[in-house]
């Protein structure tokens, strides 16, 4: 009986260090859980929508992709695939975070997985030593609560702007995400490369794919290409020099 009392009272200790860890984050997510809030409603969904896919996706760079694909009209199956292939990262820090993990139920994981975002990750991955999935939870938890309800508080938001505003709105979604794409332009030259060919050809497949399947080709092809070609170039490079 004292072995399970001790083991209960550690969980909580260490379910409390995590909420205290994930702060940082719950405040970093307030302005982008906002805009994504902002932005859902000028894209068209409803409260519940909007709410819904931040309970049960959770992830800021697929939700927005999500909402750039239904703004143009995609299917289900092409938003559901490219949400797939942003996420798809996921599955490397989820087996990362494993290696450091202490002996748990595997349901107990897969709950700590779900919570498992950039900035979690980051958080939790740079801690010493071994981890335990309550303290996991506890930063998630942290920034799982911000997101969703930042979410709803932001579609909120959108319904209290003036009707010439909301829809000035949708303009924003792309506008935030060729913000989001400078910073890296100007630090790699292989994501200017990648950005222009994609786009490229976006264009071409667009005469034969519907937009979201375009998108996805796109992605795929234009990033095969560019690590197939980038390694040669640098092998040039290294040889010339």
């Amino acid at each position: 009986m004292r072995v399970i009392t001790t083991s209960v009272l550690q969980a909580k200790s260490d379910y409390s260090r995590g909420i205290i860890a994930g702060v940082s984050i719950a405040i970093g997510y307030f302005p982008a859980a906002l805009t994504f809030g902002l932005l859902a409603k000028a894209t068209g969904l409803t409260f519940i929508e909007t709410v819904a896919m931040s309970v049960f996706v959770f992830a800021g760079a697929a939700q927005y992709m999500a909402l750039n694909l239904i703004a143009i009209g995609t299917g289900a199956l092409e938003i559901i695939f490219t949400t797939f292939i942003v996420n798809i990262r996921h599955l490397l820090m989820s087996a990362a975070l494993s290696e450091k993990l202490e002996d748990e139920h595997p349901l107990k994981k897969a709950i700590t997985a779900f919570g498992i975002t950039d900035e979690v990750f980051a958080v939790t991955a740079t801690r010493e030593g071994k981890l335990s999935t309550s303290f996991i939870l506890g930063v998630g938890t942290m920034a799982y609560g911000s997101w969703v309800i930042n979410s709803g508080l932001g579609f909120a938001i959108g319904t209290a702007l003036p009707e010439m505003l909301q829809q000035s709105m949708a303009i924003a979604l792309y506008a935030m995400f060729i913000a989001l794409l400078m910073p890296s332009l100007k630090k790699h030259r292989k994501i200017v490369s990648l950005a222009i060919f994609s786009a490229l050809l976006n264009s071409l497949f667009q005469l034969w794919f519907a937009s979201g399947w375009s998108i996805i080709l796109a992605t795929l092809c234009s990033a095969i290409a560019i690590e197939l070609i980038a390694p040669k170039q640098t092998d040039n490079s290294s040889s010339a020099a």
